[in-house]
């Protein structure tokens, strides 16, 4: 008996996010109609308005700190009184004055993240897109780097000149310098305190726009990589097999969020993909399974319930796997609506974060380490040490939601990326495994990526203690846009690795020695860019659901005597479908070739 409408073909309702059955313009139209307002204002107020506010406030209270120091300095008598009270105001200065500080400071941060550095991208890769599809098909490589240069030049110029237009427009409303009787009025002072904040943050933007881009401009741009490295008449090599973009799904007939009824249901794909990976595994013995993130399609626990019972029937890869966050593993908040946001406050962001890290305690708990404190680069416990004395908390937390657990454990997902996998010689190989992932709340937004400075600092420092070897620097989100044309301008902004070029340049101590790794763009690559090499994986998952084939890498490296990390040709293995949809394939084959 088959009924009209077969459940196991879907319908409408599970392209409600998709990118392949939606455009970007039904799916923004649909997010105006069916947003929460009280969320967005009160997301809006936490994440903007808050920080924008304390950012205004600093002057002010600077200003009020300077003029009660001064005048008692110019009060002083052989008196003891005006002695002490200066005493206690350095007091109170210094024990409050910092975390009041450390505060505006993340505020600041936090606004950078959220808005400023966006803003640059969207202006960057918006002229570029607009430049490159006017011209970029008469240009050749080097024609298309300048192009990109260019668009890099012209975006900070013109954000420099619209925001010095805005703080012309603003400074009239603004005030410097106050007293404490400015905040017995908190009605007139809130407005100060805006104009205020907007000036900094228009005035960094600015600033920082200018810098950013000629940074972007003389930059080396990305290029395809020239050749691969011969094979080392001796030495050691490594082979890491890449996969990334999973999307496991709960359910056996799920679509995953942004394919809907475009690509495959049910993980028979995911499972077939483990299947090719064995059989390649016992041909020729792999030393490490790479997965770039995105292992779950939202995060979900019945999605890493699937991912585990797939990777639980083959346990020779699963002690070789190494695995990150990727968007959809902690980013998404709701897999059937964008318009979806959540509070800064909600558990839920939490819990996604709490998943993730228990999946990776599982599966690399024991080879990985979380890096010491500060900036020495030294190698704290394993991440099963590090996450001991949090077991209890994170289990009371996954019953109960409280949101006091969630704010004890609120440090706990920043101080364990980078994990590092140690070279097992001086000369060897090593893994930083990063957390790419921007602080989002809004399913809209749930693509976009950010590496934090603390992270790039570590990235180095820790390198910096096996100077002899090799690194694979693996993250999520493509740090550069690829060498080629894109149709879409939502493809180089929403999924964009914000301070892609900036964490580029922070990693020039490491040119010749490592190979940066990522998936999130389900398609293959491999450049170059400021002497590091880059490798993107394709999703063997995600292709059309009409398609018989997938295809994944893995990958052969090797370091020269003069500790220079090259890539081999790599070996393309093809997993073919016996049917187009997968969920109704038995099985897979593997065709393998240099």
């Amino acid at each position: 008996m088959k009924p009209i409408l077969d459940p196991r073909d879907g319908d409408i309702e599970d392209d409600a996010s998709s990118t392949e059955r939606r455009s970007m313009l039904w799916l923004a139209g649909s997010l105006l109609a069916e947003i929460s307002l009280p969320k967005l204002v009160a997301t809006s107020m936490l994440l903007i308005g808050l920080p924008g506010l304390l950012l205004g406030v600093a002057p002010l209270l600077v200003s009020i700190w300077i003029r009660a120091i001064v005048s008692n300095l110019v009060d002083v008598s052989y008196e003891l009184a005006p002695i002490v009270l200066l005493a206690v105001l350095a007091a109170v200065g210094w024990i409050a004055g910092r975390p009041l500080m450390r505060l505006i400071e993340s505020s600041f941060w936090s606004l950078n993240a959220l808005a400023v550095q966006p803003v640059y991208v969207v202006f960057r890769e918006g002229l570029h897109h607009l430049a490159e599809s006017r011209w970029g098909a008469r240009l050749n490589a080097a024609g298309r780097a300048r192009l990109r240069a260019g668009a890099a030049a012209s975006a900070g110029a013109l954000i420099c000149a619209i925001g010095a237009g805005v703080i012309l427009l603003v400074w009239p409303a603004t005030r410097w310098v106050g007293t404490l009787a400015h905040f017995a009025t908190p009605l007139r002072l809130v407005p100060m305190l805006l104009a205020n904040g907007t000036v900094i943050i228009v005035g960094y933007l600015a600033a920082a726009a200018v810098v950013w881009a000629v940074a972007d401009a003389r930059m080396e741009q990305a290029q395809d990589l020239p050749d691969f490295a011969p094979a080392p008449d001796s030495g050691r090599t490594w082979r890491v097999a890449h996969l990334s973009d999973l999307h496991a799904v709960g359910e056996p007939y799920g679509f995953r969020i942004e394919s809907g009824r475009s690509g495959p249901r049910g993980n028979a794909r995911v499972q077939q993909t483990l299947a090719c990976l064995d059989a390649v595994n016992a041909a020729q013995p792999l030393d490490l399974v790479l997965i770039t993130g995105d292992m779950t399609d939202a995060g979900r626990s019945a999605e890493w319930a699937e991912f585990f019972a797939a990777l639980a029937a083959y346990p020779a890869l699963a002690e070789r796997v190494v695995m990150l966050p990727g968007n959809h593993d902690v980013n998404v908040v709701d897999r059937a609506s964008p318009a979806r946001m959540e509070l800064p406050t909600s558990p839920t962001k939490r819990l996604r974060q709490l998943r993730t890290i228990s999946a990776l305690a599982a599966l690399q708990g024991a080879r990985c380490y979380v890096t010491a404190p500060g900036r020495s680069g030294r190698l704290g416990p394993t991440l099963t040490a590090a996450l001991a004395p949090y077991q209890a908390a994170i289990a009371a937390f996954a019953d109960t939601g409280a949101v006091r657990l969630s704010w004890a454990l609120a440090e706990l997902w920043p101080t364990i990326f980078p994990l590092v996998l140690p070279p097992a010689e001086a000369n060897g190989l090593g893994v930083m495994v990063l957390n790419s992932n921007a602080e989002t709340h809004f399913s809209f937004t749930n693509a976009l990526g950010l590496v934090c400075g603390e992270e790039a600092r570590a990235v180095v420092a820790a390198a910096a203690q096996y100077p002899r070897a090799g690194w694979i620097i693996a993250l999520h989100h493509h740090v550069v846009e690829y060498p080629r044309p894109v149709k879409a301008l939502s493809k180089r902004i929403g999924t964009a690795l914000i301070n892609g070029s900036w964490f580029l340049r922070r990693l020039r101590p490491l040119a010749g020695r490592a190979v940066l790794m990522h998936g999130h763009r389900h398609v293959d690559w491999i450049g170059t860019c400021g002497g590091l090499l880059i490798v993107s994986a394709p999703s063997p998952v995600m292709a059309p659901r009409e398609s018989t084939r997938a295809h994944f890498y893995v990958h052969t490296l090797s370091v020269r005597a003069d500790s220079r990390l090259v890539l081999l040709p790599p070996q393309r293995i093809t997993v073919r479908f016996d049917t187009a949809d997968a969920a109704l394939s038995a099985n897979g084959t593997v065709e393998g070739d240099r």
